[in-house]
């Protein structure tokens, strides 16, 4: 919009000058009041700072003294803030084996449930060592009793697949609770 009071570029300084009158709001955001617009240029001088118009289609404008690079770098800030936390879905990982026991199934699949009702996404894997890649069968059982026993608070995005010797399926919360 601006650039410092002394060095504010010649379109929008014509554009200020060329206005009567202008409410002038400063730096610690107080009204100043109705002022020409080189009274409110001298004033940002003075304090090394820019002239930002706020509201042009207000009567009469209002123009605000503030330093534009620091006002532009927070608002840049802010929206990549924003936007990371929109961006930031949770993703939890359990790994299992093929040749799980009965207990480790049931601890794991507990996690599972936190994990889903906390909202997270949950990636299962089972990594297949030496002869156990097979038998893929086994981890395919493992997944569809993953899939029945958590089928009441998660649906399967990724169905279970084979990539190399590890096979995985996604699941993620039950979009309708």
């Amino acid at each position: 919009m601006a650039g410092n009071a002394h060095k504010t570029k010649t379109k929008e300084k014509n554009r200020i000058l060329n206005l009567n009158r202008i409410r002038l709001i400063d730096n610690g955001g107080n009204q100043v009041g109705i002022v020409s617009p080189e009274e409110a240029f001298k004033l940002a001088w003075e304090e090394d700072l820019d002239l930002v118009e706020v509201a042009p289609d207000a009567e009469p404008p209002v123009i605000r003294i503030m330093d534009y690079g620091k006002y532009k770098y927070k608002q840049s800030k802010r929206e990549k803030a924003i936007k990371q936390s929109n961006k930031l879905e949770k993703t939890k990982e359990i790994k299992l084996s093929p040749s799980i026991g009965e207990h480790d199934y049931n601890f794991k699949k507990d996690h599972a449930e936190e994990f889903l009702q906390s909202g997270s996404k949950t990636i299962f894997t089972i990594p297949f060592k030496g002869r156990e890649v097979t038998h893929p069968e086994l981890g395919r059982e493992i997944m569809q009793r993953l899939v029945k026993d958590l089928s009441d608070i998660g649906d399967v995005i990724s169905p279970p697949r084979m990539k190399g010797r590890f096979m995985s399926m996604v699941m993620a919360p039950q979009s309708n609770k």
